[in-house]
């Protein structure tokens, strides 16, 4: 079956509900996912890209599980995670490169090869050798995404890809999203990072409260976290 399937999930995390109840079925080129802080985003992205697997029902990424069939996965499904420093490995480029490739059966040499025929490609071969702690921000930021397009996955997760860059960072890397032809799903509490997809859930914590075109899932959204913030709603330790 295409894209990827949620059938009556549930998932607890630390013996709390984290995700509840979910049926979904994402077909979309492009997905946005929105909501608070807390509210479930990250760990359903993981979810959905096999980390981590559910207390309860079933996930299917292309028909198949990507929590027992990592190796499958690595062909489907690629994450960008929040913060570039959970996701570089090594202390060069090159090096951070070649790993995925190595996973999925390269030889080094092959995979040294396809790597730097990337940067080239980007306009970026003098980053070969470049320590990855010496990177900005944003250049981390953009490593990890040549280390998922590398390995060409049909679909690519995106977890707040914009936090912490500049806004000529942010238009760089969003212009180079928008030009990629993966389904992709991208989640944020920021409604417009998900305005120019076909598709935005609303999830609150841990269910679907929202589902559809971006401009009336984000017009309600938009009203709820205005109505919570005249509330003060975040003064309540145990809410």
């Amino acid at each position: 079956m295409d894209g990827i399937v949620l059938q009556d999930v549930h998932l607890d995390l630390g013996g709390k509900r984290v995700l509840s109840g979910l049926n979904l079925h994402l077909t979309e080129r492009r997905i946005g996912i929105l909501g608070r802080n807390g509210s479930g985003k990250s760990t359903l992205l993981r979810l959905m890209a096999g980390l981590i697997a559910p207390n309860a029902g079933v996930v299917r990424v292309a028909g198949l599980d990507p929590a027992r069939e990592r190796k499958a996965m690595l062909s489907e499904i690629g994450i960008l995670f929040q913060n570039p420093d959970h996701q570089i490995l090594f202390p060069t480029v090159i090096e951070e490169l070649c790993f995925g490739l190595i996973q999925m059966g390269l030889t080094r040499a092959e995979a040294e090869a396809r790597a730097r025929a990337f940067l080239v490609a980007e306009g970026r071969s003098h980053w070969e050798a470049a320590a990855t702690h010496r990177l900005s921000q944003g250049q981390r930021q953009f490593l990890c995404l040549m280390s998922l397009l590398l390995m060409s996955p049909r679909m690519l997760l995106l977890d707040e890809p914009f936090a912490g860059l500049d806004l000529p960072t942010q238009a760089r890397l969003s212009r180079h999203l928008d030009a990629l032809s993966q389904r992709m799903i991208t989640i944020s509490h920021d409604p417009g990072a998900v305005a120019g997809c076909e598709r935005v859930l609303w999830l609150e914590t841990g269910q679907i409260r929202a589902d559809g075109p971006p401009g009336p899932v984000i017009a309600a959204f938009g009203a709820e976290m205005a109505r919570l913030g005249a509330a003060d709603a975040d003064t309540d330790l145990f809410g």
